[in-house]
């Protein structure tokens, strides 16, 4: 039976090439297969969002090497962030409660 930490890896792996390759390599994510992504597996997250360019400046962003695409490591950049962030507002929400 895998680990807590080893079923979340599996999850992200899994989430990841879910989406990954429908339009064309299947090792990556392109804008479209991103969208399609965020919007099913991070809906609370983009829905509490009022850019309407949001999509376009995550790819752009993760897009390190700049070829259109999102590869799975970065890919993983943007759930380390997003994990980041979350991680910094409870804490904060932990303090208000003292």
């Amino acid at each position: 039976m895998p680990s807590q930490l080893e079923g979340a890896m599996d999850a992200l792996i899994t989430v990841f090439y879910n989406y990954s390759g429908n339009d064309g390599d299947k090792y990556k994510l392109n804008k479209g297969e991103l969208k399609q992504l965020l919007n099913s597996e991070l809906t609370d997250f983009l829905t509490s969002q009022k850019d309407p360019m949001l999509v376009e400046k995550i790819m752009n962003d993760l897009d390190s090497n700049k070829d259109n695409e999102v590869d799975f490591n970065e890919f993983v950049v943007l759930v380390a962030a997003l994990t980041v962030a979350c991680n910094d507002f409870f804490q904060e929400q932990q303090k208000k409660k003292k």
